[in-house]
């Protein structure tokens, strides 16, 4: 028997299937119906309790294809049915067999429909999940010390890489991607347009990219609160109007902060597969996957920032651009993993906007 609490001072009991513990986290709840292992291996939920929406968890195993990272960074994860008997050819062990061998605290026979209503109507909780079953007592006085959690401010260096590798040596458009907590797939999607990315730390000086002739440069999703990352947006601040600047999801906020904006909590976040956004040049919508709980604040951009997508849900910002910075951003993951692929455009639109860039400095050298 395993116990999650909350910082409102609920304790919810449950049967613990993961490692033996216990931890503090966030807790948040995640609406996609497939792809719990992207979730488990996604950096951009480090020290979070995940509370998967969907009933049925566990069934396809553990694959070797469809890891995110080297290793999973969350706290725990809440779930209403986990699955014993997973059944798929790709599985090479048990969910549960993962969890444990990789420390992370699991409880399943929880009321997983009352709980993400719960916060949905509070919005996000700190909170603590362990493997035991506790006495009032220990809630009590656990309540107090999870009143005070919040995740650290350095977290970034816990998910991002110490030194710079490259991926994709053979690809002709040459990025540079600062690595907040950057997924997999973001890199594969890059390379399959060709690119050759040089993956950097997270507190990698601007000069170092500056200095080495790339042709863009892309910040990737990651962890935390994006307000207190006062290096990565002077950082950032040092690129502006010097390379072609893409960001998604946190990389997207620290943008938005490095030109002037605000960035705000939702009161839950977006984390999911299929939330609806609208283009608003052309006024197509397309369903995305999300995992951010920060938004851009609307009545707080800077005239020179041009938004370019909204969230039909909630009309919260999803993207913007700055033609005369060459910057370019969005709150959603275009890589599609886990949920909705219908973004992956994205990756087409800004890697001709890199190809553009290339060939209009080919012309300045030959002009001269």
């Amino acid at each position: 028997m395993g116990t999650l609490i909350l910082q409102d001072g609920t304790s919810i009991k449950g049967e613990s299937f993961g490692a033996l513990g216990g931890y503090e986290g966030e807790v948040v709840f995640n609406t996609l119906s497939s792809g719990y292992q992207e979730v488990l291996l996604d950096p951009a939920n480090a020290k979070q309790i995940i509370v998967m929406a969907y009933p049925e968890i566990g069934n396809c195993g553990i694959n070797d294809f469809d890891f995110e990272s080297d290793k999973t960074h969350i706290a725990g994860l809440v779930v209403k049915s986990y699955s014993k008997q997973e059944s798929h050819y790709k599985s090479k062990e048990s969910l549960a067999e993962y969890l444990k061998k990789n420390n992370v605290i699991a409880l399943e026979n929880i009321d997983t429909r009352s709980l993400v209503r719960k916060l949905s109507e509070f919005g996000t909780m700190t909170g603590f999940i362990t493997s035991n079953d506790v006495d009032s007592e220990f809630i009590r006085d656990k309540v107090r010390d999870i009143q005070m959690f919040k995740i650290k401010e350095d977290v970034l260096l816990d998910v991002s890489p110490r030194t710079r590798y490259i991926y994709n040596s053979q690809g002709r458009i040459n990025i540079a991607l600062i690595d907040y907590g950057a997924k997999k797939s973001v890199l594969s999607e890059l390379a399959k347009r060709d690119c050759r990315i040089t993956i950097y730390p997270c507190d990698v000086e601007a000069n170092e990219i500056l200095e080495n002739d790339f042709d863009a440069v892309f910040l990737s999703s990651g962890p935390g609160n994006p307000n207190n990352y006062t290096y990565q947006i002077a950082q950032i601040k040092g690129m502006m109007n010097k390379l072609p600047i893409f960001g998604i999801s946190l990389g997207c906020e620290l943008l938005a902060l490095a030109c002037g904006a605000s960035v705000t909590k939702l009161r839950h976040g977006h984390r999911g597969g299929s939330y609806p956004v609208v283009n608003l040049e052309n006024n197509k919508v397309m369903m995305t996957s999300q995992n951010h709980g920060y938004a851009i604040d609307s009545e707080n951009m800077t005239k020179i920032m041009h938004p370019t997508y909204r969230n039909l849900n909630d009309n919260s910002i999803e993207g913007f651009e700055i033609d005369s910075l060459n910057i370019h951003a969005v709150q959603f993951n275009p890589e599609g993993a886990a949920g909705s692929e219908d973004a992956k455009m994205i990756f087409d639109e800004w890697v001709g906007i890199a190809q553009k860039d290339i060939d209009r400095l080919n012309e300045v050298k030959n002009e001269r």
